[in-house]
This record gives C-alpha cells, structure tokens and sequence, in this order.
C-alpha cells in the first residue's frame, strides 16, 4: 500500500466531526420540540463519543421519558434517528440519554458481564442472560471478553439475548 493510500485509509476510517456535530444538532432540536410539545423540563447537552453524536436530556423535571427497561428511551431514540435521517438522508448511529440511565444501565451490565464470566468460570457451564438491546449486548460482551472468556448472541430481536461460554 502506497502513503497516499494509506493516508486515504486513515481519512476514511476517522469519523467526520462536523457531520456528528450536525447530526447532534439536528437530534438535540429534535428532542427539544418534543419535550415542548409534552410540556416537559429538561436541559440538553450534545457531545461525540468515537463515532456516534450523543444528546443528553439532563435535569429533566417531570414525565417518565425512559419507561420499563427503557423501552420508551429506545422508542424516542428511533424516532430521533429518522428525524436525523430525514434531513441529512444519511443513517445515524445517534445515542440518546434521558436523565442519565445510559452511564446507569451500564454500570449495571458491566457489574452483570463480570458476575456472569465469574460464575461461568467456577463452574464451566454456559449462562444465557434475559434479552437485551444491541447496546445492553455490547456492554455484556466488551465485560465478558475483559474477563477473559468470550460470549455470544443469540435468538432474533427484539429477544436477542448473550450466552457466556466457558473458556
């Protein structure tokens, strides 16, 4: 591979800045108009995290924006991604957080993949876990792998769920 390619490579692989910075914007009014419509409180901050805008509702005062298990974080975060979609006509991979249950969520999951791998080590067999969203999934994975064994997925959604094997 020549330098020129290589430099081209690299171009390719780094997230473009301005286009995340869009797409949050975009996202961040998005969420703004709902939370006016439904007469809700609440602060936005946008940031880039590696690849994916993230907009953040923070000091929300009333309304239950994040519902059982999430599953209205995830329904408003879908609809976030096609109002993005809608007006860049690019896919978005945006990552939307009410009141903080992300960073919550994840400290969990990572607590979970770790008792798991533990469990599964002393005992040699698989565990298979409660279904998960593909970002509940991720955090399961990157903590099973950090504890040395290696997961799967399993099952089709929206009941995909991770099996931690023994090593």
């Amino acid at each position: 591979m020549t330098e020129a390619e290589a430099e081209k490579e690299t171009v390719k692989a780094a997230p473009d800045l301005a286009a995340l910075e869009q797409e949050g914007e975009i996202a961040a009014d998005y969420v703004e108009g709902l939370l006016d419509i439904a007469d809700i409180d609440g602060d936005i901050d946008m940031d880039v995290e590696g690849d994916r805008a993230v907009v953040s509702v923070v000091d929300i005062k009333g309304g239950d924006l994040v519902g059982p298990n999430g599953e209205v974080l995830e329904a408003i975060q879908e609809l976030t991604r096609l109002a993005v979609h809608r007006q860049t006509g690019e896919r978005s991979r945006l990552m939307l957080d009410i009141g903080g249950y992300r960073d919550r969520r994840r400290t969990e999951l990572r607590e979970l993949g770790s008792k798991v791998a533990a469990d599964v080590k002393r005992n040699g067999e698989p565990k298979a876990l409660q279904p998960m969203t593909p970002f509940e999934r991720k955090i399961v994975h990157d903590a099973v792998a950090a504890a040395g064994l290696r997961s799967e997925s399993e099952g089709e959604e929206p009941r995909r769920f991770v099996v931690v094997l023994p090593a």
